[in-house]
């Protein structure tokens, strides 16, 4: 393609604050992926600029002309924090892949996305938010339930012991995770099934890629029976004794009428928070059959070793490098007009 890319994101650190939890910085990516997608990137003929996205960030989009940015920047505080980067593109008008300010930011926000999704009528569990760890309700609610911080992704603040089956279990993880996470706190039924996440690419249509289902039947050593923040963080890089890696299936295993409901819901998840050029939309397929979708994550995971997406690409006949420059070509589809990428007027130094 031949253009300027610069490639936004935020790098994995190691802990040195013994006051952040173990899952402080699960949502950032490391260098091995960034180099990965940057390496893609150049494939595809194209120059590529490492652009951490810090404080620093806005200066350098202030001196430095790019075509577009690639975006997978995770921000850094704020309960919109994903929607950091693109907010800064947007009012510098420069074009980047990915969903914008809106989208990241009611995503980020499990309560709030499920309220759409009640709305549009999309199944989502029944659940209760709580903004006071002393005022506790499970009212109207089946347990087994599982408690989740309301605003963090990747598993973040989800343990074994986050499945709750009474009313003490509750009140336990809700004080702990509230006083770890400080936020609100998701409460909502936990759904057993067959779990399963959709990668979603393109747009106008979007189109669902092949379905990979979860399977947790050989993690019995460690009781990580769901998709805990320890799952994800360490699925592919220990032993299957330690049984922490799930087996994956991708086509899932589910009839052409399953395939094909999981995949209409997944995309209609995907239009009503108004994402773009790609997601992962996680669901759980209970035993009647009901498609429950958990939430939708417009900035997956692009970790070509453990993340689901890249699996996900792989499966649909994308290597690595033409999965990266997929997603760049659609982005780069969506904002050009007349031939050509469309930039607002700005100044650089």
């Amino acid at each position: 393609m031949g253009l300027r890319v610069a490639l936004a994101y935020n790098l994995k650190r190691k802990i040195d604050d013994a006051g952040l939890p173990d899952d402080y910085y699960s949502e950032f990516d490391s260098k091995e992926t960034i180099e990965a997608i940057a390496s893609g990137l150049r494939s595809g003929g194209n120059e590529v600029f490492l652009v951490e996205a810090d404080k620093g960030m806005l200066n350098w989009f202030q001196s430095n002309k790019v075509d577009i940015v690639f975006n997978i920047a995770e921000g850094m505080n704020g309960e919109s924090r994903e929607a950091q980067v693109p907010a800064v593109l947007d009012f510098l008008g420069i074009p980047y892949s990915g969903s914008g300010v809106l989208a990241l930011s009611i995503s980020l926000n499990k309560a709030l996305t499920k309220k759409l999704f009640e709305q549009a009528g999309i199944p989502t569990p029944k659940y209760r938010l709580i903004t006071d760890p002393s005022d506790i309700s499970d009212s109207g609610l089946r347990y087994p339930l599982i408690v989740k911080p309301n605003r963090e992704g990747s598993g973040k603040g989800i343990t074994i012991t986050s499945v709750v089956r009474n009313r003490a279990e509750l009140t336990r993880e809700v004080e702990k995770t509230s006083r770890v996470y400080r936020q609100e706190i998701l409460v909502e039924e936990f759904i057993e099934g067959k779990e399963l996440t959709v990668g979603i690419i393109g747009n106008y249509p979007p189109a669902a890629l092949p379905i990979l289902e979860i399977d947790f039947s050989n993690c019995r050593a460690s009781g990580e029976f769901f998709y805990t923040w320890k799952v994800k963080e360490f699925e592919k890089e220990v032993e299957d004794s330690k049984g922490l890696s799930p087996l994956w299936h991708c086509p899932a295993r589910l009839t052409d009428r399953e395939t094909a409901l999981i995949r209409d819901t997944a995309i209609k998840a995907f239009n009503i928070l108004g994402c773009v050029d790609l997601s992962r939309v996680d669901i759980m397929l209970d035993k009647k059959g009901v498609p429950y979708v958990l939430e939708v994550n417009p900035l997956p995971g692009l970790d070509p070793v453990d993340s689901n997406f890249p699996f996900i690409g792989k499966r649909a006949g994308f290597d690595y490098p033409a999965l990266m420059n997929r997603i760049l070509e659609t982005a780069i589809e969506r904002h050009t007009k007349n031939g050509n990428l469309v930039l607002q007027e700005r100044s650089f130094r």
